[in-house]
């Protein structure tokens, strides 16, 4: 897809993210009081979402990151798993891990990082996703924690990138053939 002569067509503005990660961060709060938990943070994508959200968990959180990758520079993931940076700890027994990331569509990465954090011994693992595509599934998958359900649209900003750009923005939005 070239952005060129494309405009932007905004999905969830700054103040619907920022009122859905409040909600989510009372919910977490709730759900996991007296636990231990682990916020893990996918990255790239779910940099932002993740920092936002551990701001509005109201208990003692720790946080790590992980690296995956399924998608490269493109639109559609390759298919493949591959846990580029893994978390530092190789035994979770006594936490209760929440994966953080931006968005599941195929739920290969998710599917893929919840296999690989139970083989850790953790209490319990769950998943929190700022948007999820269920259209684009591949896996049968269905996150614990989920922002917004949105369409089968192209989209980047608040985390989600187009060529490792437009991460930056405080919203998100689609790239869309003028009317």
């Amino acid at each position: 897809m070239s952005i060129e002569n494309k405009v932007r067509e905004v999905l969830l503005s700054k103040e619907e993210i920022a009122t859905r990660v409040a909600e989510l961060g009372k919910i977490i709060s709730r759900d996991y009081e007296g636990k231990n938990l682990l916020v893990i943070s996918l990255l790239k994508g779910s940099f932002i979402f993740a920092a936002d959200l551990v701001r509005e968990i109201k208990i003692p959180t720790r946080i790590e990151f992980m690296t995956t990758s399924s998608y490269g520079h493109g639109e559609e993931t390759t298919g493949v798993l591959k846990v580029v940076q893994d978390i530092k700890d190789e035994n979770l027994e006594g936490y209760d891990v929440l994966i953080v990331d931006d968005i599941t569509d195929s739920a290969i990465t998710m599917t893929g990082v919840v296999a690989h954090m139970k083989t850790k011994n953790p209490s319990s693992v769950k998943s929190c996703v700022l948007l999820d595509k269920p259209s684009r599934r591949k896996v049968t998958y269905e996150a614990d924690y989920v922002g917004f359900e949105i369409p089968d649209k192209f989209i980047v900003g608040y985390g989600l990138n187009y060529g490792d750009y437009f991460r930056n923005e405080d919203h998100v939005f689609a790239f869309v053939d003028p009317k």
